[in-house]
């Protein structure tokens, strides 16, 4: 992982969670001040509010696609660090990671990069001003729904010999196995992504004609707004597109029920197609926060299979 992020160290967690909480006690104290997405991966904005909040640990919400947002939120000398998703969970927002970290360093601050989405492959944050990088390696790293793991990367000697002395303190690494999972999923990950790109690009130029359809995020798309950014950042777009549907949260209760070849489930990056709605269930923790996500909002995580076959079915569950 180190090798694929351009970064000197790397540790292997077993969770995407593991590591995240790791850094966090390796960095925060009470009192820090982080700076969050405001469109932020449900579990992250659950380990800042329901399980660091409560040791001082502070974390702002803020639209990280706006330079002067994020501007606003860093706090010169006191912010700890700028936690970046791009693209983010479940809206695919896209941040400039060089400009957040120019504002970010500025002031004294770190810059964090959640890459699960985008994967080593298709970006590389540390090339772009980021200092530290978090993955899930249960998603596309690992390629297959078969692992949990997670991992995180710096070039920082100081603070890899921290995050080393605290993933030994606390112990959620990874198993041998598990290792040896997400190190085969490495092995085609390039090949892989393309598929994924390949079948996404096709399903959300489909979606945006689709009259049930009310609106597709999707970075490929030439009207997102983070489309010349994704364009400069990143290799291509990913496998991760949301929509939201004409009819309310019962309509998109139904079309994720229909599907067929398309599993319903909550993770992601896997070779198969799985389709969720995320105000159920990745991003439930978030109801009721600044963080809520559209209650007609479905999140598809874009597998390799034929994309005529994920067209399909998308189509008949659509049509209901």
């Amino acid at each position: 992982m180190a090798a694929l992020e351009g970064g000197r160290h790397g540790f292997a967690f077993a969770s995407g969670l593991a590591a995240e909480d790791t850094l966090l006690r390796t960095i925060a104290s009470p009192g820090s001040h982080f700076v969050v997405p405001a469109d932020a991966y449900g579990g992250t904005f659950r380990l800042f509010t329901r399980v660091h909040e409560r040791w001082g640990v502070i974390g702002v919400a803020t639209d990280l696609t706006d330079p002067k947002s994020v501007e606003a939120a860093i706090r010169t000398g006191e912010t700890t660090a700028v936690w970046v998703e791009t693209p983010t969970n479940p809206l695919l927002a896209v941040a400039d990671i060089a400009a957040i970290a120019d504002l970010a360093h500025a002031a004294g601050a770190l810059v964090i990069v959640d890459n699960t989405f985008a994967t080593p492959y298709l970006q590389q944050p540390m090339a772009l001003g980021a200092d530290i990088v978090v993955h899930s390696t249960t998603k596309y790293c690992g390629g297959h729904s078969d692992v949990i793991g997670g991992a995180l990367v710096t070039s920082d000697d100081d603070l890899a010999e921290r995050l080393r002395f605290h993933q030994n303190a606390i112990g959620g690494v990874a198993g041998p196995f598990d290792s040896w999972l997400v190190l085969r999923g490495l092995r085609t990950l390039a090949v892989r992504m393309e598929r994924h790109c390949d079948n996404a690009e096709r399903i959300a130029d489909w979606l945006v004609e689709h009259p049930r359809v009310a609106e597709v995020y999707f970075p490929g798309l030439a009207a997102h707004p983070g489309h010349d950014l994704a364009k400069q950042q990143m290799r291509r777009y990913g496998g991760m597109i949301s929509f939201r549907v004409h009819g309310g949260e019962p309509a998109a209760l139904d079309v994720v029920r229909r599907t067929k070849i398309i599993l319903l489930g909550e993770s992601l990056g896997g070779v198969e197609s799985l389709i969720e709605h995320p105000g159920r269930m990745t991003h439930a923790s978030v109801a009721g926060t600044e963080l809520q996500v559209p209650d007609d909002l479905i999140r598809l995580s874009v597998g390799i299979e034929d994309v005529e076959d994920l067209i399909a079915d998308l189509d008949q569950a659509l049509e209901h």
